[in-house]
């Protein structure tokens, strides 16, 4: 597997699963019926360090992104955001991506990472915490789960030291 920085034209390549991922309304408190234009807008943009993971065969399999969770003294606190196709599900594409992030992160000078919505009920949580991010607080209910009904939102938090 590759993994890269995303260049403009990955982004039809990403759409698919980001759509399937976000329109299913289980891992990501972002609006189910966002448009194409501002999911561009939301994940490719400028202000992020945006990557793609590809297959052996050239297919985008994965993305994520890297960015700032605050500004100014605190702008060292990064922020990322991981999507894979769920037809890829159980490969080590998350992981690969989520190690490659953080790797990323402490490259450009980020101090520690934090999650600010992880859904509870998220199978990336057992990720997250074998990478050592522990859970700072949980919002009870927050999120409206479309099988498991309300929810706690997850803060989790890693320092990057």
């Amino acid at each position: 597997m590759l993994i890269r920085e995303a260049v403009a034209g990955d982004w039809p390549r990403i759409w698919p699963f980001w759509h399937r991922i976000v329109a299913a309304a289980e891992t990501y408190a972002w609006d189910p019926d966002t448009s194409e234009e501002a999911a561009r807008a939301l994940w490719m943009n400028p202000a992020k360090r945006v990557y793609v993971a590809e297959d052996a065969t050239g297919a985008v399999v994965g993305s994520a992104y890297l960015t700032p969770n605050y500004g100014g003294p605190a702008a060292r606190v990064a922020n990322a955001g991981f999507m894979v196709d769920p037809d890829r599900t159980g490969e080590g594409i998350g992981r690969a991506l989520a190690e490659h992030v953080l790797a990323e992160a402490r490259v450009h000078g980020y101090r520690a990472m934090v999650f600010n919505a992880v859904v509870e009920t998220n199978p990336a949580v057992a990720l997250w915490t074998s990478l050592g991010f522990t859970v700072l607080g949980t919002v009870p209910e927050a999120y409206e789960h479309p099988r498991h009904g309300r929810v706690g939102l997850h803060i989790m938090y890693r320092s990057l030291d």
